[in-house]
């Protein structure tokens, strides 16, 4: 036993250095694109206030032609009233006119295609950066587990190698929804964010030409983009963590989020109490918001139902909550077996929450049957409890 131990630690402390090297590289790659995303940024911003100043000189342009124009055909017709020189000053202005606006149409065609290549490199850049971030956190996920006790990996080895994947599997859950959020910041709040200071730009330059509607419409526009903002950042905070679930309690939270669930996903969502309402401890009721949250996304991601329906029944010493969907089905044994052999979260990780919980769970469904979940929790449960008695 002591040399496949002493062979385990061999490949362990080989992989390790390998990753480590790997690592840096990844790293260095990262910060490289970092870099270039920060100088391309830079340089769409000043191509953004190039366009819109080219816009707006042939949108004048446009006017002063047309005006132009009509002076040469009205000095053309009436020669009691203009002079040739009359005419030969609006010919020659007219002509100026347009040869600039030529000159600033094929500016502002240009300043367009370089505006899309810039756009199209950032988005480019990005994607490069958010897989290299990836990597980076895959691998800081595999080296922890590789730089861990080596008597306990050797102890996982022979006695617990399902609780050591589940471990990992909810490293890995918590490393994506870093990176959901992360993602959600980026896309939301801090586009808003970069495209406000670019409006802002615009109307500090609209206060030169005093014209009150178009900065009042501008500023309009300006607070409107504002509290589009606020409201995502909202929504990103109470996806973290729901105030209402310290303030209010496990019901009124669970409610807003059926609520909120039918709203955005246009999928016919109920929500059902009964027995006396009781407040839990505060790690109970997150625990039970996200075993509800996650059957939910479930349901939404792989059974295409038409309807989802939330049953919460307080009894005297368990909480028993159902959630079922008229959705397309599956075999359940089938799933929990590839859940194990794929090593996904799914099912299996709903199991090991509840069990965590001292509960029970049940999965009933079948092909083109919907799916039903029953989940019974004792009220006074303490979270992680019985993960520590089985690793004792």
């Amino acid at each position: 036993m002591d040399y496949r131990v002493d062979q385990i630690d061999k490949v362990i402390q080989n992989a390790i250095s390998v990753m480590e090297d790997s690592k840096v590289q990844v790293f260095e790659i990262a910060e490289s694109a970092r870099r270039e995303l920060l100088n391309l940024h830079k340089e769409l911003e000043k191509v953004l206030a190039e366009t819109t100043e080219a816009i707006d000189k042939v949108d004048r342009l446009e006017r002063e032609y047309r005006q132009a124009r009509i002076r040469l055909t009205e000095v053309s017709r009436d020669f009691v009233r203009y002079t040739e020189m009359d005419i030969k000053s609006a010919y020659e202005k007219a002509t100026q006119i347009q040869l600039d606006l030529m000159v600033y149409r094929e500016k502002e065609g240009y300043l367009r295609a370089r505006r899309n290549e810039l756009q199209s490199r950032v988005k480019s850049v990005e994607m490069s950066i958010e897989r290299a971030e990836t990597i980076g956190l895959q691998m800081n996920v595999v080296l922890d587990y590789l730089s861990g006790d080596l008597n306990q990996i050797t102890r996982i080895l022979e006695s617990a190698k399902n609780r050591q994947l589940i471990g990992l599997k909810i490293i890995l859950a918590q490393e994506d929804e870093r990176k959901r959020i992360a993602r959600e910041i980026h896309d939301g709040p801090a586009q808003s964010l970069a495209n406000l200071v670019l409006r802002t730009e615009i109307a500090e330059r609209m206060l030169d030409t005093n014209d009150l509607e178009l900065i009042r419409s501008e500023l309009i526009d300006l607070r409107t983009q504002v509290r589009q903002g606020l409201g995502e950042i909202r929504k990103i905070i109470f996806n973290l963590r729901p105030m209402t679930l310290d303030d209010l309690g496990l019901v009124p939270t669970l409610r807003k989020f059926v609520q909120d669930f039918e709203e955005k996903t246009k999928i016919r969502a109920v929500f059902e109490t009964a027995g006396k309402e009781k407040r839990l401890s505060s790690a109970m009721e997150a625990a039970m918001y996200r075993l509800v949250q996650e059957a939910f996304n479930n349901a939404l991601k792989h059974a295409e139902p038409s309807f989802v329906s939330l049953d919460m029944t307080f009894l005297e010493d368990t909480i028993e909550l159902t959630i079922g969907d008229n959705g397309k089905g599956f075999s359940v044994q089938q799933a929990e077996e590839r859940a194990r052999s794929h090593a996904h979260f799914g099912l299996v990780g709903m199991r090991e929450r509840v069990e965590l919980l001292q509960g029970k769970i049940e999965f009933e469904s079948s092909v083109g049957q919907g799916t039903k979940i029953r989940i019974q929790v004792p009220i006074n449960a303490e979270p992680g409890k019985e993960l520590g008695a089985h690793g004792k």
